[in-house]
């Protein structure tokens, strides 16, 4: 018994000695002599009392500066919406801006040396080799297939048992979208099918993980400081004891597929998984890897497809533009998805997709960390070690870049001489730029085109509730308490 207590004793004065002294870290790296309006605001949360989100407040100040860039001193965060200090980051200095241990610390129990968690000669060895198979058209091909048959065999079928049962019924949006991307990403990734969008909508075991684990990793990334959360990880207590159980299923899932493909001959499919085993025995790194565009794939088509439906719930014309668009292209009756061929005619279907993530970027901030003292073009002195983050979201809402109309819902702004054209990437870093531009940037944009056209020509989706959006912690825009809609069948013909 005494032994006992001394152990408990002994535990009992570790703890409290180890949390004191991470205390007194933090509060010297919170810098309290800092009083500042921005720190003071930041570390009192009086922001919440004018802004509904975080992002929202940013994006107010960065509005107010003279060189769209502010530093957040307490966190040692310079954030820029200044599109010369976006190109400067993600292509002119590149090297000096990498995604830093920092960021690797936060998703690397997750991610591991997963391609969006690592830089040097592991990020590109794993870009070439990316950019080799999402690049060649079997696997495009293969990802279209993929994508029209979850359309045609469960999306489809979905909301048109929702708008056949009554004119009140209502969906999550939010949620059908997430779930349909979920399978898609399963599909094209691990050749897996976890049928999340069937009729009763289950929810399977990985799709739970994955939504636990991206809810977490986000909660380290806003912790006040890295110690907190890798105390709560040493110890194995509250959140982190539940990100590790979410970990390993997704891990375990991850294995059980790769295994089953080792043994049945990567030849066997033409998913990701078989493509790359191609170039890697190492099942570790395999999975790493993997589970890295599991996690980008369905979170972001997903996100990007929720605000877009939202929008188009506010502004009706932009609907009907799309409709009277898609009749011209492919007819007024055809019920089949549109092909490649005819959705790169459909100019002001990717207007209207841009412009909802010009306002609603699926990930709304990108941060790096300096490897030296620099000097951004706007005057802007960087530390070394610190961190350096620019903002799609606010970039987006700037009139600086986009004129006086920069928060109308326009897609007019991306049509030149009738045609859809692009902007710079460091204008729009919606899918980064630079040599860390999105592989998959065109893979996504084709799913979310045929997803957003194939329910636009047969359904009147309608958004409930219009208020200001809510964004829930996540790795990407999660709108909290979902998107809810009524969806009514409308005839082709009309």
């Amino acid at each position: 018994m005494e032994l006992q207590v001394l152990i408990f004793f002994i535990f009992f004065t570790f703890t409290t000695t180890f949390l004191l002294f991470s205390l007194s870290l933090f509060i010297i790296h919170l810098n309290p002599c800092c009083n500042c309006d921005t720190c003071t605001t930041f570390i009192t949360r009086s922001w919440t009392t004018s802004f509904v989100n975080l992002s929202d407040w940013y994006t107010h100040l960065i509005r107010n500066s003279p060189t769209g860039t502010i530093h957040v001193h307490v966190l040692n965060n310079i954030i820029t919406a200044n599109p010369d200090n976006v190109e400067f980051m993600i292509k002119t200095n590149f090297e000096n801006y990498p995604k830093g241990k920092p960021f690797s610390d936060i998703l690397g129990d997750l991610l591991g040396r997963g391609i969006f968690n690592v830089d040097g000669r592991c990020w590109m060895f794993q870009r070439k080799l990316a950019s080799l198979e999402l690049g060649s058209l079997s696997t495009r091909s293969h990802a279209l297939n993929v994508v029209l048959k979850e359309i045609d065999s469960r999306l489809i079928p979905y909301f048109s048992a929702v708008a056949g049962n009554n004119n009140d019924a209502v969906l999550d949006l939010q949620d059908v979208f997430r779930r349909f991307s979920f399978d898609v990403i399963c599909k094209f990734s691990f050749g897996f099918d976890p049928g999340s969008l069937e009729p009763l909508l289950p929810v399977s075991e990985l799709e739970s993980a994955f939504d636990e684990c991206s809810r977490l990793c986000a909660e380290r990334a806003m912790a006040p400081s890295p110690s907190v959360w890798k105390i709560k990880r040493f110890f194995n207590v509250g959140s982190e004891k539940k990100l590790k159980s979410a970990i390993s299923i997704v891990k375990r899932t991850a294995d059980q597929m790769i295994k089953k493909r080792r043994e049945t001959g990567s030849d066997s499919g033409s998913d990701l998984l078989s493509r790359f085993m191609g170039s890697i025995s190492d099942d570790n790194y395999l999975r790493d890897i993997v589970i890295s565009f599991l996690l980008a794939g369905r979170d972001t088509v997903a996100s990007g497809l929720t605000s877009f439906f939202l929008l188009l719930s506010q502004n009706p014309k932009v609907v009907n533009k799309i409709r009277e668009e898609s009749d011209r292209v492919i007819g007024p009756t055809r019920e089949a998805v549109a092909g490649l061929g005819e959705l790169k005619h459909l100019h002001y279907l990717h207007a209207a997709l841009h412009e909802s993530m010009r306002l609603y970027p699926p990930v709304q901030f990108d941060s790096k960390f300096a490897k030296r003292d620099d000097v951004l073009p706007d005057g802007t002195f960087v530390k070394r070690g610190s961190r350096v983050t620019y903002h799609p979201y606010a970039m987006g809402r700037m009139e600086r870049i986009w004129g006086p109309d920069s928060l109308e819902f326009k897609p007019e702004r991306w049509i030149r001489d009738g045609e859809f054209k692009q902007e710079s990437a460091y204008k729009y870093p919606v899918y980064q730029g630079g040599v860390r531009v999105c592989l998959g940037k065109e893979m996504s944009l084709v799913e979310m085109a045929s997803v957003a056209l194939c329910l636009i020509r047969r359904f009147d989706v309608s958004v409930v509730n219009h208020s200001q959006l809510r964004f829930a912690p996540g790795l990407t825009a999660t709108v909290s308490g979902g998107v809810h809609a009524t969806v009514r069948r409308r005839d082709l013909q009309q």
